[in-house]
């Protein structure tokens, strides 16, 4: 394992993404979608918008610190909704590093534009490389959100069931295909009780509520998702996401909400949550 300090806030890892519908149907099945926009390929589901990131930002990390490192956490903000047959130019870079007290945490930065350089998104990616210590902080953190250090009061919940073949439908469809997202032997190895779900899968379930709740089933809405993945989620039978959300502050441009979720254990898996929808 080593780093790459020089990298830091530097040259960009590119990439290139040709979206099409059958790529949005497969990814709005993949997380149980029920919104019919999203599941005719019509119009991406708010967390598709990582799908095309995916590579550059892994590229983007592994410039700096080339081992293993977990979702920590997302932030990711949207300008615009993606919609089939659209280019997807990306470019990401490491923009901070800062050391915790269980390893080390690396901040990567992803901005996305359509080919005719309209902003679609742009995505604020923490990493944590659990029992990896750099040798010094360096850069600078993603901005702040309102669902962080805020006591929240939840109104509502609502309760996911995954299926058994969750997971491994989610790696084809988003193309993260981490075994150890669906191989025993795979998340053992790296210290894990059995495979978990994609952090990316779990945002994506989360933004089910936000869309139905908040967004009045339009996706279009939300401009603002941002968490903390807090806990691990076992894919194991009978595992369940349920989502609890409440108001927050609002201004004249945006309705605010906080959330976390929880396993079917009533274990948090999702902390600092916080969405923006369009008023």
């Amino acid at each position: 394992m080593t780093w790459a300090f020089d990298r830091v806030d530097g040259q960009a890892e590119i990439g290139i993404f040709g979206v099409d519908k059958q790529q949005i149907v497969a990814f709005a099945r993949s997380t149980n979608d029920t919104v019919p926009s999203h599941v005719e390929g019509m119009l991406a589901p708010p967390v598709f918008a990582v799908v095309p990131a995916l590579d550059v930002i892994g590229r983007a990390r592994r410039a700096v610190f080339d081992g293993f490192a977990f979702h920590g956490e997302h932030d990711l903000i949207l300008h615009r909704a993606i919609e089939p047959d659209i280019t997807v130019l990306t470019e990401a870079r490491v923009i901070g590093v800062q050391r915790r007290s269980i390893g080390t945490v690396v901040v990567t930065h992803a901005i996305m534009k359509d080919q005719r350089e309209n902003l679609i998104a742009e995505h604020f990616q923490y990493s944590l490389a659990k029992g990896a210590f750099a040798a010094q902080d360096c850069g600078r953190m993603a901005p702040a959100h309102g669902g962080v250090g805020v006591k929240h009061r939840f109104a509502t919940t609502l309760v996911y069931p995954l299926d058994p073949d969750q997971t491994l439908r989610f790696a084809e469809a988003s193309g993260d295909r981490s075994p150890y997202t669906f191989d025993a032997n795979a998340a053992k190895a790296l210290g894990l009780p059995g495979p978990i779900v994609h952090g990316i899968c779990t945002m994506a379930f989360v933004s089910r509520a936000l869309v139905d709740l908040c967004c009045g089933g339009d996706s279009r809405r939300l401009r603002r998702l941002a968490m903390r993945f807090s806990g691990l989620l076992l894919m194991e039978p009978g595992q369940t996401i349920s989502v609890r959300l409440g108001p927050a502050a609002s201004t004249l441009q945006a309705k605010n909400y906080v959330f976390e979720a929880v396993d079917r254990a009533g274990t948090r898996i999702v902390s600092n949550g916080w969405a923006e929808v369009a008023a």
